[in-house]
């Protein structure tokens, strides 16, 4: 992969920026509605943790539909404590009960680590 300029110089004005992995893992069948996640579900994710630091939210999706990982959204927050905000705030509960809106799976969170 490679990084235009921007992105680099963007990377760069950030360092205590964190990244959270948000992954779903299924197979062929399992019920994930894209079009709502990313129409629906990932605006309601930005306007709910905007305030607390979440500075961007991107989704990624396999080619074609198998068995393991359905979809992973990267979510970078201005720092830990933004992360630490965001979860135990108020807006919390109605991200996480939208989950059912769109797939019955448990989402697993990772976080990156900045080389």
């Amino acid at each position: 992969m490679e990084f235009s300029d921007r992105q680099l110089a963007d990377m760069a004005d950030q360092p205590d920026a964190v990244i959270v992995y948000v992954t779903y893992r299924g197979t062929v069948g399992t019920r994930f509605d894209k079009n709502y996640y990313v129409e629906r579900h990932l605006p309601l994710v930005m306007r709910s943790w905007a305030r607390y630091g979440l500075e961007g939210v991107t989704a990624f999706f396999p080619g074609a539909m198998q068995n393991g990982t359905i979809a992973i959204c990267e979510c970078r927050f201005r720092d830990e404590a933004a992360i630490a905000a965001a979860f135990a705030s108020r807006e919390a509960d109605p991200v996480m009960a939208d989950l059912e809106r769109f797939t019955d799976v448990i989402p697993r969170r990772v976080r990156g680590i900045a080389l």
